[in-house]
């Protein structure tokens, strides 16, 4: 039994290792640019924006786009309220006179994934033809949507995926979610590196319109609330590999705020889980068990150390190990954020990080969860 765990954990480690290897090469295949030197569009944009009980943040992200260097006649915003509560509606509709649009779902029938509906929704009356899709509380600098538009015109993609991070975080709780999320969204811009298209967010996330409309948009994975940006990512993939890019460019940045609790946290987590069980790529499923796996089995031999010292051993090479080429992956992205001070956390983050992660395993695909006040799965 002592050997096949050592054999197993071996195996895991060495692939383990890999993958983190594979993630390094990566992001370091997707070259930081500037485009801020375009001054000139033909590329009519559509902003889209699902909103839900957002009155408290919305003004300041409909405020970010009105200020938006791109060229008030290439740019449309649509923004559809998911039947809010507060008075998200009024305010969006307060902007009507400055080219804001605003859709209001009025389902009758429950739906499980109401934000699907309300983007394809958006999507049908849009006149644009590059799709650039946020959420109703992030912020952005001037040039975000300009950066995005020039990464289209001059490379010509079918997709762009966009970083997002957190800020103004109020507690070490929220910094330690900043360096969590960041080495998330190193992910996504790796595999695209690597050219593989696994994981993106649906905060800062273009697609031209007329491919959305070839892949059958959201058909197919309107079973589930979440998913409206990797599982679409990975359709499009399919259909156009190599065609998708990762923008690189701090003028794209979006950003947003981690959640102030666990409770939240996990809420969240838990909903980004669900998601991989209709992942079209199944290498990248078969990645992530092996991650899993790889957790799975550092707390396993951890707490086997408490009967043989030899486990404890074998915990302590994989720990030594996870740590080592976490910090190498994860440095570069820092950087890019301009955060890099945060790599020091992950000597309090990784080993929660094993704990989270195995727990997310069990309860991400089985469980129901809250998500703006519904419960969904």
């Amino acid at each position: 039994m002592i050997a096949l765990l050592s054999i197993f954990t071996l195996f895991l480690t060495v692939v383990y290792v890999l993958l983190l290897l594979f993630l390094i090469k990566g992001w370091a295949n997707v070259k930081e640019i500037t485009t801020t030197g375009k001054t000139s569009f033909t590329t009519k944009v559509t902003i889209l924006i699902a909103a839900r009980n957002e009155a408290e943040s919305i003004h300041l992200t409909i405020g970010d786009i009105l200020a938006q260097d791109y060229p008030t006649h290439l740019r449309e915003i649509i923004i559809v309220d998911d039947h809010s509560t507060d008075n998200t509606a009024e305010i969006i509709r307060s902007y009507a006179n400055q080219g804001v649009k605003l859709l209001q779902l009025n389902e009758s029938q429950a739906l499980n994934s109401y934000k699907k509906k309300a983007i394809g929704r958006a999507i049908n009356l849009s006149t644009g033809d590059l799709m650039v899709a946020t959420d109703a509380d992030c912020r952005m600098g001037t040039a975000w949507l300009s950066s995005i538009v020039a990464n289209y015109e001059i490379h010509n993609p079918v997709m762009i995926s966009s970083p997002v991070t957190y800020f103004e975080e109020a507690s070490l709780f929220e910094l330690m979610q900043t360096l969590e999320f960041a080495f998330l969204i190193g992910i996504g811009g790796a595999f695209i590196g690597n050219k593989r298209a696994s994981t993106c967010n649906g905060a800062n996330f273009a697609y031209r319109k007329d491919v959305f409309y070839e892949v059958g948009g959201f058909t197919g994975i309107d079973d589930l609330a979440s998913g409206d940006d990797e599982l679409l990512l990975q359709k499009v993939a399919e259909r156009y590999p190599g065609r998708i890019n990762f923008l690189k460019q701090s003028e794209a940045v979006v950003y947003t705020h981690a959640k102030p609790n666990l409770s939240e946290f996990m809420q969240q987590r838990r909903r980004w889980a669900s998601k991989s069980t209709k992942y079209k790529d199944k290498r990248v499923v078969a990645l992530g068990l092996t991650f899993w796996l790889f957790n799975f089995m550092l707390l396993v031999n951890a707490l086997l150390g408490f009967y043989d010292f030899y486990f404890f051993k074998l915990f302590l090479v994989q720990f030594l190990l996870k740590y080592l080429f976490e910090i190498f992956y994860g440095l570069p992205i820092l950087k890019f954020f301009k955060r890099s001070y945060l790599i020091s956390l992950i000597f309090i983050v990784a080993p929660l990080h094993v704990i989270y992660i195995v727990v997310i395993g069990f309860i991400g695909n089985n469980k129901k969860y809250s998500w703006k006040g519904r419960v969904v799965k």
